[in-house]
């Protein structure tokens, strides 16, 4: 919510933050004073990798959502654009137009149905699937004996991370100077100077012309350069590019010290890092061991000794 806060206004999705001290009463209140309508999106406030971002279908959904995930997150109008892209962009502070290191197209993790095969059957002859197959098999408990008809597409992801099996698909032939001036504007307005936007768009040449787009995610220090993985580097193409960007954070950092924005100390930073990484393995294990399914059920049965929150895992 932070980030959203200094982006310019619809440039993000409508947005509300939810914090675990809200009922599930007030939960329906500002879901219905913000004019939503479902579907919606929700993710935590503070997360990684996509952990815990859910397409929320009703007010059940919403609710069991709400009840699992003891943290703050973000419910917020789902954007219904066919194009996902990542933009990792840096400007130094005393220049005018920085540079748009890499640009990459996502796509869902998916199977398509042949008419004879189970969900199961077809997640099981999947190769892209093969290392995260108990974590499908408890997101789509209620579907796994399902027969997909011949051609039928089906998205076993929403979210389009590369750790929850999203595909990265290089778009560095479409960098160019109509596409620099957005996100030198965007810069320019949130003093943004490093960092990946992740964004829907209707097209890319859209995204160019600055309409019909939506900014999901801007990560700052801490983002990783999506194309890294999107454009077929060696393993030590890809340890250069993230050594540069590394390098440009770095000369970034100390710009901008000169003009008395400080440092954090060691300390400080530290301390962000452990708490970090304590709510990241929080999420981590609601992500693989909790869905959200449909109306008529809160919780899946299935693996029902490996899907029980224990309130000690929470703490």
């Amino acid at each position: 919510m932070e980030m959203y806060s200094l982006l310019p206004a619809q440039t993000f999705p409508k947005s509300i933050l939810i914090t675990p001290d809200n009922s599930e009463i007030e939960v329906e209140l500002l879901f219905k004073a913000t004019n939503l309508s479902f579907p919606v999106a929700v993710k935590p406030d503070v997360g990684r990798m996509g952990l815990m971002f859910r397409k929320i279908n009703c007010i059940e959904e919403l609710l069991t959502y709400h009840h699992h995930i003891k943290a703050d997150y973000i419910l917020q109008e789902f954007v219904d654009l066919p194009v996902e892209v990542s933009v990792f962009y840096y400007r130094f502070p005393d220049e005018a137009k920085g540079t748009i290191t890499g640009f990459v197209k996502k796509e869902h993790l998916s199977v398509t149905g042949d008419g004879i095969s189970t969900l199961d059957g077809l997640m099981r002859n999947d190769s892209r699937i093969q290392f995260r197959l108990d974590e499908m098999r408890i997101k789509h408990a209620l579907m796994l004996h399902h027969i997909l008809p011949y051609g039928e597409k089906y998205v076993l992801s929403d979210a389009l991370n590369l750790s929850r099996g999203g595909q990265l698909i290089s778009l560095e032939h479409e960098k160019d100077d109509r596409l620099l001036r957005i996100f030198d504007d965007l810069s320019h307005t949130g003093n943004f100077y490093f960092g990946r936007y992740d964004i829907k768009c209707k097209s890319i040449n859209d995204l160019k012309e600055g309409k019909n787009y939506s900014i999901l995610e801007f990560n700052g220090s801490g983002a990783e350069p999506h194309h890294v993985y999107g454009n077929g580097n060696s393993f030590l193409k890809a340890i250069k590019i993230l050594l540069d960007h590394w390098g440009i954070l770095y000369r970034i950092s100390v710009e901008n010290n000169r003009k008395n924005i400080a440092y954090w100390e060691f300390d400080r930073g530290l301390r962000h890092l452990q708490k970090a990484r304590k709510h990241i393995q929080k999420l981590r294990k609601l992500e693989f061991s909790t869905t959200i399914v449909s109306a008529n059920a809160r919780v899946s049965k299935v693996h029902e000794k490996d899907l029980v929150l224990r309130e000690y895992e929470l703490t």
